[in-house]
């Protein structure tokens, strides 16, 4: 019932949104909550305990900067972010073009997390306090570009690192599902455990939790992380993850009929709606340093295969084919799908 509502909403909202072309919105929306009562931060009631608390002290508006902020979460982040201070206070920035839309919405400025002193001199110049670090590779995309992916994901993490050291700012990077590995334990998996991941873009983000507590244990910085599971939204194109194919198959529904998908058809991965991890971000950033027992935790929603997601949008769309390519890049196609 939950994935059939989840799919349902996903197919209507699509057909809603840009006259049936690439609209997917709010399909997830109160899906998750039926199940387990929405996202689960670990260390949640510590969250709810405090964020009265934080909301009731009187307090400067924070400066905040977003690199990375054209991605999946930058954007959204930003708009909730300036909804909650006021627009000016939230600095997205990233390598890319932005669109009139995103310029019209809120300050934005290039930035490239490789480049130190052009990062420095934003900081500096905008008087930031918080920095917020969503430039990545994914998964399937670092897999394609190894170099590139540890220039990134661990060179670029260690300039914004160095930053943060220096002029005393509060750090959230984003870990991931990816950190773990197939030693790793389930259901549930703690937040101290063992990482052995398998992709560069989960060895990235185990340098960058560990990174972090250390850069927290000696030099005091407030680091902070969530690892969080496949995302699903509709504010940008998928991204090369993973677990994108649970947003590419709507995609694909809607304009084509036809959707391939490069996972088993019994992989079973962790999902949540993009409004529930902004929301635990938000919450996550809210809570004073000294009441935080860890640094890195744990969020979840809800878990799903491909061949249930696509075994519902066949429910809706009749005429939906899908396909199967097992353990195979989307850029090999000598090998030949078998239709599910």
């Amino acid at each position: 019932m939950l994935l059939q509502n989840l799919t349902r909403n996903a197919l209507r909202h699509y057909n809603v949104r840009c006259n049936r072309l690439n609209a997917l919105r709010h399909y997830y929306v109160r899906c998750n909550r039926l199940y387990s009562g929405g996202p689960q931060l670990f260390g949640q009631n510590q969250v709810n305990e405090n964020k009265q608390e934080v909301l009731s002290q009187s307090q400067e508006i924070p400066r905040i900067l977003i690199t990375g902020g054209l991605g999946q979460l930058g954007s959204m982040l930003a708009r909730k972010l300036r909804a909650k201070y006021y627009p000016e206070s939230v600095i997205l920035s990233d390598i890319v073009k932005p669109s009139k839309e995103i310029l019209k919405s809120g300050p934005y400025m290039y930035a490239d997390i490789l480049d130190f002193k052009n990062l420095q001199e934003l900081i500096v110049n905008q008087q930031i306090d918080v920095l917020i670090h969503f430039s990545a590779l994914l998964s399937a995309v670092g897999e394609q570009n190894i170099p590139l992916a540890m220039r990134v994901n661990i060179e670029g993490l260690h300039n914004v690192l160095e930053l943060a050291k220096q002029y005393q700012l509060k750090l959230f990077v984003p870990s991931t599902i990816g950190a773990f590995g197939p030693d790793s334990p389930r259901n549930p998996t703690p937040d101290i455990t063992i990482q052995r991941p398998r992709t560069i873009y989960g060895v990235s983000k185990v340098h960058g939790e560990l990174m972090g507590e250390y850069y927290h244990y000696k030099f005091g910085l407030d680091f902070r992380s969530l690892r969080f599971p496949g995302i699903i939204s509709a504010e940008t194109e998928p991204g090369g993850g993973t677990t994108d194919y649970a947003v590419q198959i709507f995609h694909d529904a809607i304009q084509t009929g036809q959707f391939t998908c490069y996972l088993r058809p019994d992989s079973r991965l962790p999902m949540m709606y993009i409004d529930d991890c902004i929301d635990s971000v938000i919450k996550y950033l809210d809570v004073p340093t000294e009441k935080l027992r860890l640094r890195t935790y744990n969020v979840n929603a809800m878990s799903f295969t491909p061949q249930e997601l696509i075994e519902e949008v066949k429910k809706i769309c009749t005429r939906f084919k899908s396909y199967i390519q097992c353990g195979q890049s989307a850029g090999n196609s000598r090998l030949l799908a078998r239709n599910i």
